[in-house]
């Protein structure tokens, strides 16, 4: 008896309800349509903005979801210098934040070009840039090959794990991928953000590679949401959202692949995530506003890159309360000069002191909601 989808007879002849899709995908592309539409009347500059934003969270969240914690500083300035921006307080990048940024912006940034099986592989030597997960040696550029054993999803302690997924043995990974990838170069009648939901499902379904099947299966499912929308442009993030929804999103993967091929409940769910996802722009596009009225506030004001530095980071949602000493810390100076660069700015109308002094003396941005 078949235990998961990809052991059933049909497989992969996957099916949904169209009826039960049509409204909630109607509404989507509206929202979608809305909201480039909204993003192209605020100029080149806030675009730019806004999509660097939202490409830093894209990364941080989807490696989030495999409980990796990656250095925003190193990814934004990694996304921005292949965006050709110019930031101030750019910081190197780590290879392994460098391979990530290459790989999301490849899916993305060239959303026109084919699906792979070297394309695949490319992303793979980009995530894996010393041939290394964690101490473990995996297979590079090819697919697994189980020589330690069938590839399962598991969780627990040692000796009470509990198996929730296997994926099929290494031997049909060249079938497999090989119609993944013939379907998904094809051009039918299907929606491209019903395609983007079902290329997510199907690959981390078939699960071809040692590690990092869950990234590239999210940045397979945004090559196809760029393709819905003829951008390379992202002012959303799916990856942000199902972060965000990481139970859930398990919980329903989870149930899926023990299903049916019948799909119709992870359709939905997709799309509702996805739905989730554009809303939360406003967030992004909020964010995005404060800061340009900051710096429109302060236009003609002489400020260095030190101060361009650290007003950056406290507009971009800086966790407590910033003191002298974690302005030293951030602009990399003495605590005097922290100190006349914090007066600088009061004098300026940049800053404020918060009400409290002594050693808790801290201050915020002036005009800005927190």
């Amino acid at each position: 008896m078949a235990r998961y989808i990809h052991q059933l007879p049909q497989w992969p002849q996957f099916y949904w309800n169209q009826e039960a899709l049509a409204a909630p995908l109607a509404a989507l592309r509206h929202k979608q349509g809305r909201l480039l539409g909204h993003m192209e009347a605020l100029g080149f500059s806030m675009q730019k903005e806004a999509e660097l934003e939202t490409l830093t969270l894209d990364v941080l969240k989807s490696s989030e979801i495999e409980g990796e914690k990656l250095n925003a500083g190193q990814v934004r300035s990694s996304v921005a210098r292949r965006l050709g921006m110019d930031i101030a307080g750019a910081v190197p990048a780590d290879r392994d934040v460098e391979g990530v940024v290459e790989m999301m912006l490849d899916a993305t940034q060239n959303f026109a070009k084919p699906l792979t099986k070297e394309r695949l592989f490319g992303w793979h030597a980009a995530l894996f840039p010393t041939g290394r997960s964690g101490m473990r040696k995996i297979t590079m550029g090819a697919w697994r090959t189980d020589a330690e054993g069938p590839m399962q999803v598991v969780s627990g302690p040692a000796g009470k794990e509990k198996v929730y997924y296997e994926a099929p043995v290494a031997a049909l990974l060249d079938r497999e991928m090989s119609r993944f990838i013939r379907w998904a170069n094809e051009t039918d009648n299907t929606d491209s953000v019903l395609r983007s939901a079902l290329s997510h499902l199907w690959f981390v379904t078939i699960h071809p590679f040692d590690d990092g099947n869950g990234r590239i299966a999210r940045a397979i499912a945004d090559w196809y949401l760029a393709r819905s929308e003829n951008s390379a442009q992202r002012f959303y993030s799916m990856s942000a959202q199902i972060r965000q929804e990481r139970k859930a999103y398990y919980n329903i993967l989870e149930k899926t692949q023990k299903g049916t091929l019948d799909i119709t409940p992870w359709m939905e769910w997709f799309l509702g995530c996805l739905d989730r996802a554009i809303d939360a722009t406003e967030t992004t596009l909020a964010n995005v506003l404060r800061k340009a009225r900051f710096w429109e506030r302060l236009a003609g004001t002489p400020i260095n890159e030190r101060q361009h530095l650290v007003l950056n980071r406290m507009l971009g949602g800086f966790e407590g309360k910033l003191t002298s000493t974690k302005w030293a810390k951030i602009g990399k100076c003495s605590h005097d000069t922290a100190l006349r660069d914090i007066q600088y700015l009061i004098e300026r109308d940049a800053l404020v002191k918060n009400p409290a002094g002594g050693r808790s003396t801290s201050y915020s941005l002036k005009g800005i909601d927190y």
